[in-house]
């Protein structure tokens, strides 16, 4: 078995090199806790390919794998629409930094977009065909450790680039990201005939566009005149209401009193 975990680790390895979950992984470190995107990560790693060695082993059946592309289609534009949301939200110009997300949301938006992601890709049909020839348990150990080995050097990656990026430009990139992973999902589940270059092509036009407007949208508001702005004390007095001096009496007394 140990022969079978190492082989499949290799493959599983080799496969990720350069596989959105890689890129997915780097867009996650920036944006939450290593350790959280590292848990969510490998728990839907030994789930998806629990599944993929039972499809292989046991089953011998397929996925529904185009519905599912359009959901993880639908989930990644959204998350990447929040995310420009939140880092660009209006009537802000420059949204204070905020501090890295922790907590349950984030393990449960990493695992649920790793799980769609991950359900009918080339790595499930990879450890899928593994599993038809050598022994499942071993298929599956190797194939989750390959995987979260792969996408530790992502956040590994994350890590570092944010270090040296302010949070602003982080979250506006990895939304642009997020957009570009539901457009090129979405364009291989309705357009199989396309090829790889073209699907790429097609799906950098959203993240594209959608950069342009955000940095028209941004000249705008800083050609627009800024509104002026009255700072008053607190103890200070409304003119309107300030009495009036008083009068000086000498220059009403009658000329023979003065």
């Amino acid at each position: 078995m140990i022969a079978t975990v190492l082989l499949t680790i290799g493959v599983v390895f080799l496969a990720e090199l350069g596989d959105k979950s890689q890129l997915m992984a780097l867009t996650f470190a920036l944006r939450y806790r290593w350790w959280v995107v590292l848990g969510g990560i490998a728990t839907a790693s030994a789930a998806v390919h629990l599944i993929s060695v039972g499809i292989g082993y046991f089953l011998g059946a397929a996925l529904p794998t185009t519905a599912i592309a359009l959901i993880a289609a639908v989930t990644f534009l959204a998350v990447g629409l929040w995310t420009l949301r939140e880092h660009f939200g209006t009537g802000e110009q420059d949204p204070e930094p905020k501090a890295p997300k922790v907590g349950g949301a984030p393990f449960f938006v990493v695992l649920s977009a790793f799980l769609l992601a991950e359900l009918g890709d080339r790595t499930m049909f990879a450890t899928a065909a593994l599993a038809t020839d050598y022994d499942w348990v071993g298929v599956w150990l190797g194939s989750t450790i390959g995987m979260v080995a792969a996408d530790a050097l992502a956040i590994a990656v994350g890590i570092l680039v944010g270090k040296h990026l302010p949070e602003h430009t982080i979250g506006i990139g990895s939304g642009l990201l997020f957009l570009y992973f539901g457009a090129a999902t979405l364009l291989g589940a309705t357009a199989p005939a396309l090829g790889g270059v073209a699907v790429a092509g097609l799906a950098a036009l959203v993240p594209a566009l959608a950069g342009a407007a955000l940095l028209l949208t941004r000249m705008a508001r800083r050609s627009s005149p800024a509104q002026p702005r009255t700072v008053r004390h607190p103890d200070a007095t409304d003119p309107a209401v300030v009495p009036a001096a008083p009068a000086d009496r000498s220059s009403l007394r009658p000329r023979s009193e003065r």
